[in-house]
């Protein structure tokens, strides 16, 4: 039988909210943020907060008010774990969601069904946006349980409409099959995952382009560069868009680019976004590098007020050829905590893979291994050959200049080369490692 669009399935391109004027978008989200503001002082945590500030819920009038209100970090949260932050009984509660905590106290995430919904909607918003309709094959390979990834996606890809396969991640094999038998035309994975499973569809003989019905990719959950998108796109032979998300606030869903590919959509009728100075807290001008601060503006069990992200981009405007007035935010740097220090020198492994992929003789993986040695600390970058050329000692040789010199401009470091055949390093079937820290600590 022929799957019927629902009679309110437009509201996924909701043109009264997504194309609403500066003037409709802030004093919405000043309607929303006092609402939210007064709902949390149910939650031990906040009340408390603003009694040591001085600080009372009528004190929030403007949008600028927000600034009065002190900034939430992923330590509240370990501090008060696991509910202390909550402003809803459990009893209203119906889900949690949990960071792995291997350093401390996880970071828990309570949701309503209120909340659910609300999650399922934003999800199903971004995927209408890049061309999805009822009719494709959703095929997520994301972890489920805990992470967010799985669950967020299938349940707006759910409430879209479209026929979803819970592939979860790994078994490249399985998801291969999944992706020919079942005609999938959308996907989600991580950028690394997607170019794992190209080779193996290589290795198998299966041809994205010509053997598949893939035409939309969504990538996200780890920092990945503009060259990185290119190359999955070129694999692959369709478009990636990237996704943003994180468990403090819902899971994915935050941002989603539109057709035009020009930076994320964040939706501002659930959120309100700062780019702050992470030394100063301060905030930064548009189109300046800074700490992105998000406050739920939706949210039943645990709304968050000026949560820091540690993320780091930057506003690049707030309107889009595509129609939609929400800010558009770059792609994710890296995170404040993420930065590398080295000699002094503050580098983002982002940075690296920028350099890296612009060398097509280079594959898609690679390894940054910081060292100390006789007291110095030292960075090599492994890397992957595309094709095996090892016999040609001065191809080699000019290479790893070329690539060592392309660093040195970049990072304003000469780091030590090394160029490995294809699958010598580690492959994960999640978040790629990136970064081994193998340095000594001096006390």
């Amino acid at each position: 039988m022929e799957k019927t669009i629902p009679v309110d399935s437009c509201q996924y391109f909701n043109e009264a909210m997504e194309t609403m004027t500066r003037a409709e978008i802030e004093a919405l989200q000043l309607q929303r943020l006092q609402a939210t503001v007064e709902h949390c002082m149910q939650s031990p945590f906040y009340k408390k907060r603003f009694e040591e500030n001085g600080l009372k819920p009528s004190d929030i009038k403007t949008l600028d008010d927000l600034r009065k209100i002190p900034f939430t970090t992923k330590q509240d949260l370990r501090d008060t774990y696991p509910f202390g932050i909550a402003s809803t009984p459990l009893r209203n509660c119906v889900r949690l969601h949990s960071s792995s905590g291997t350093t401390g106290n996880p970071t828990v995430i309570l949701h309503t069904q209120k909340d659910l919904d609300e999650w399922a909607n934003q999800v199903a918003r971004n995927l209408w946006m890049v061309g999805l309709r009822p009719d494709d094959v959703f095929q997520n390979s994301s972890g489920y349980g805990m992470f967010t990834g799985g669950l967020g996606f299938q349940y707006g890809a759910e409430r879209l409409g479209m026929l979803t396969v819970p592939a979860a991640a790994g078994n490249s094999l399985r998801q291969i099959k999944f992706i020919t038998d079942f005609g999938t035309t959308a996907l989600h994975a991580v950028p690394s995952y997607v170019t794992r499973l190209y080779e193996v569809m290589k290795d198998n003989g299966v041809d994205p382009r010509k053997d598949t019905k893939l035409k939309v990719l969504a990538i996200g959950a780890e920092p990945h560069s503009e060259e990185q998108r290119k190359r999955i796109e070129d694999m692959m032979g369709v478009k990636a868009y990237n996704s943003f998300g994180m468990s403090e606030m819902c899971g994915p869903g935050v941002g989603f680019e539109c057709k035009e590919q020009n930076g994320l959509h964040f939706w501002e009728d659930y959120y309100i976004v700062e780019i702050v100075n992470p030394e100063t807290l301060e905030p930064v001008p548009d189109g300046e590098i800074g700490e992105l601060v998000l406050t739920t503006l939706c949210r039943e069990a645990m709304p968050l007020l000026r949560y820091r992200t540690r993320d780091l981009t930057r506003v690049l405007g707030r309107n889009c050829p595509c129609g939609r007035n929400h800010v558009r935010i770059d792609r994710m740097r890296g995170r404040s905590d993420d930065m590398i220090v080295l000699r002094g020198v503050n580098i983002f492994p982002i940075q690296i893979e920028k350099i890296l992929m612009q060398f097509p003789e280079l594959a898609s993986n690679y390894l940054i291994t910081l060292t100390t040695d006789e007291d110095n600390d030292n960075m090599t970058v492994e890397v992957e050959l595309e094709e095996l050329f090892t016999d040609d000692y001065h191809r080699l040789l000019e290479l790893e200049h070329n690539i060592r010199r392309a660093l040195k401009d970049e990072i304003l470091l000469t780091p030590h080369i090394k160029l490995v055949p294809k699958g010598s390093l580690p492959v994960s079937e999640g978040k790629a490692v990136r970064v081994v820290d193998k340095r000594k600590v001096y006390q």
